[in-house]
């Protein structure tokens, strides 16, 4: 018998027995339905899910106590950030994270090109706390105090020509701060379908 004639016998062979087994009297075709509860596991107490629970919207819900300044920011980039991204934030070799125009910052030298920084494509500065605190630096996410978070945010902040180098950045002022690309946002507006808010 050629390979795919045995193929197919024998997945015949197996399905007939398949059918076999579910006309079986006693036995039910029907899936049966899951328990209430499995044999791990244990319920999250609230301490736990407040430990995830860390996200930061862009109107400043859930930022943390806390403060930074521009000068604690600039001691912090320079040891956490600087070998990813560059002494001033423009060298890479990762993203490039400053420049106000989508063609202001060309890494290594290279021809012109459009490139997305803070200064010109972050909408809120709210969710860029949100980000550094979550994802950042990349060997060790989540490691960043809330004043690190803040003082690195200032920085990167007035590198972009957004805020000035006296500024606080904190749950009050951080809200506040308009990002230069915020109105290159719009919300999406379409319905009669699954809707995006």
């Amino acid at each position: 018998m050629m390979p795919a004639a045995r193929a197919v016998a024998t997945a015949a062979v197996l399905a007939a027995g398949w059918s076999m087994v579910a006309c079986q009297p006693g036995t039910s075709s029907a899936r049966a339905a899951p328990p209430e509860r499995y044999a791990f596991g244990q319920p999250a107490t609230p301490e736990q899910i407040a430990a995830w629970d860390i996200d930061v919207k862009p109107s400043g819900e859930g930022l943390p106590p806390g403060s930074g300044t521009v000068v604690q920011g600039e001691r912090i980039y320079a040891q956490k950030c600087a070998v990813c991204h560059g002494a001033t934030g423009t060298e890479g070799p990762y993203d490039v994270l400053v420049g106000r125009e989508p063609g202001d910052s060309f890494p290594f030298g290279r021809q012109p090109r459009l490139t997305s920084t803070i200064g010109n494509y972050w909408p809120y500065a709210t969710t860029l706390y949100d980000y550094i605190n979550r994802a950042m630096p990349q060997m060790e996410p989540g490691s960043l105090t809330a004043p690190e978070v803040y003082g690195l945010v200032a920085w990167l902040l007035w590198r972009n020509e957004i805020i000035a180098g006296d500024a606080v950045m904190d749950a009050t002022s951080l809200p506040a701060v308009v990002m230069p690309a915020r109105d290159r946002f719009v919300r999406d507006n379409r319905r009669g379908g699954a809707e995006i808010r």
